[in-house]
């Protein structure tokens, strides 16, 4: 079983990067009065406490939202989601991804989260699965990415956000998004990757841009959140970007340039 822990890094300056591009995302294909569905293949838990002792150790989050909050005027869906979350959890919750869609999107709409670890399962349970359109699923989110596409809505967008632990993992998500894109070729997917201090992402990303060229490929950076923290930067491969993407990604360019 993997041993990363999200919440000692909820809240930091990729997570900003990350969920400010899917909320932009989401936004866009809701503007239409069309069902649509999402699906997340590494949801954790999807609610964090920024006031925990975890948060507080690493101080991620304090480099990372608690700097980054003025970049979003209030009608931002990313502020929407923000606000919705801490309305509801205080003001000290932070929104994972999961959180973060079901703040944006409807009743019609149909969510599948899939968290292999049990204990992250069962809080994801706990935090969102008691939504009616809602489904956790306690399994490995590649297999379930697999069975479900394509998903019914057909509209929809795909978050893979995997731990990137295993080393297999960067040979494994083109792969795996090579097959999605063959069974559902009109579905937005969003790919998250760390950038580190050792550049592994790039053979993938190279990759993904020679099968998908029109794919958006987004990459800030920012200082190390500690002295020998490997994360120097944050990166999003998107299939199928919404209209509009690109303008929210380079205005998050100049936001993080000015770091």
């Amino acid at each position: 079983m993997l041993s990363y822990q999200h919440a000692y890094h909820a809240g930091n300056l990729a997570d900003v990067h990350k969920h400010a591009l899917l909320a932009a995302a989401l936004d866009y294909l809701t503007r239409k009065d069309k069902p649509l569905s999402y699906i997340e293949t590494h949801a954790g838990r999807g609610l964090y406490d920024l006031g925990s002792a975890e948060a507080r150790k690493t101080g991620e989050a304090a480099q990372g939202i608690a700097l980054a909050e003025p970049w979003f005027g209030a009608e931002h869906p990313y502020a929407r989601a923000l606000g919705a979350v801490r309305a509801a959890h205080g003001p000290d919750a932070y929104p994972g991804s999961p959180l973060i869609a079901q703040a944006l999107l409807r009743e019609t709409d149909s969510l599948h989260l899939a968290e292999l670890h049990p204990q992250e399962a069962a809080a994801l349970r706990q935090n969102a699965g008691r939504e009616r359109n809602t489904r956790v699923h306690q399994q490995d989110g590649f297999e379930l990415a697999a069975s479900l596409c394509p998903p019914e809505p057909r509209r929809g967008l795909m978050l893979i956000d995997p731990s990137w632990e295993l080393k297999d993992d960067y040979v494994r998500v083109p792969r795996v998004v090579a097959g999605l894109v063959r069974k559902w070729n009109v579905g937005v997917i969003m790919i998250w990757y760390p950038i580190l201090t050792d550049p592994q992402h790039e053979d993938m990303i190279g990759r993904i841009s020679e099968s998908q060229p029109e794919a958006l490929i987004h990459e800030v950076a920012f200082p190390p959140a500690r002295e020998g923290h490997r994360m120097i930067g944050s990166g999003m491969a998107i299939l199928n970007p919404p209209w509009g993407l690109g303008d929210t990604a380079r205005a998050l360019t100049a936001q993080f340039g000015a770091l």
